[in-house]
């Protein structure tokens, strides 16, 4: 049997082992935060790797603790740090635009509105819809979330069947509770005059008509489904016809 020679390696190389592959090729930049940096995998191989994306400085000065013991308590930390609703996937402009997209029903649709698909503004538009129902004297909180998670999971079951492409539950949650904005609008108008009259009526089906044409057009840019507008509409007018209902009467228990 062969036998190597005493202190000789058995797989000599010239490279060092590189278990993070740190550097501008390995990290993507995130396409909503123009500027941020990469992501934690990417920082990792950066911070620790071969390649030493953290320079010296900022290294020898956080070993050395030149930082003063009450900025721990601080929210400016390091230099380069993305702030924290960036860690949380949370962008206020892309909101805020597509809010704007729901409130504009005439405006052309983006097809790529959904690509930066988020539930912190259907989370709080749905909320704010109970609020305003609980104001209202309606305290129907657990309606409003049985509805619409019943309600996003057989739309999105039906797109589905329906498109070619297909679209996830994350972005068909995203859409129906952006395009809420309008029944928040009829429940705030319960809250001093009541909606449970002829007018209340014509108001509902208003809304019910504004948030069902928005939420349509979102899904048909989409998922280019031009020739199926009336099929996409309406089962999404039906799911919006039980929050108006919801915010014209009181169930009663």
């Amino acid at each position: 049997m062969f036998q190597q020679p005493y202190g000789q390696q058995p797989y000599p190389s010239s490279e060092p082992l590189a278990f993070f592959s740190g550097g501008p090729s390995s990290s993507a930049t995130s396409p909503y935060y123009p500027g941020a940096r990469s992501s934690l995998e990417g920082n990792v191989g950066g911070a620790y790797g071969a390649s030493g994306s953290m320079s010296g400085a900022r290294l020898g000065s956080m070993m050395a603790g030149e930082g003063r013991w009450w900025e721990a308590f601080g929210t400016g930390g390091f230099e380069g740090e993305p702030s924290l609703m960036e860690e949380l996937g949370i962008n206020p402009s892309h909101i805020l635009q597509k809010s704007l997209a729901v409130l504009n029903p005439l405006a052309r649709v983006n097809a790529n509105i959904m690509d930066d698909a988020d539930l912190a503004g259907p989370i709080v538009f749905s909320f704010a819809f109970a609020f305003v129902l609980l104001l209202s004297g309606k305290p129907q909180f657990s309606y409003i979330y049985g509805v619409g998670l019943l309600g996003t999971t057989a739309i999105y079951l039906l797109l589905n069947l329906m498109s070619e492409s297909g679209i996830d539950a994350y972005r068909t949650a995203s859409v129906l509770g952006y395009c809420l904005i309008p029944m928040i609008f009829l429940g705030s108008l319960g809250i001093g005059v009541g909606i449970d009259s002829p007018i209340g009526y014509c108001l509902s089906i208003l809304s019910i008509v504004w948030c069902t044409h928005s939420a349509s057009s979102i899904f048909v840019a989409v998922l280019r489904m031009d020739h199926q507008r009336l099929l996409v509409a309406y089962p999404v007018g039906l799911l919006y016809g039980c929050f108006a209902l919801l915010s014209i009467f009181n169930v009663k228990k």
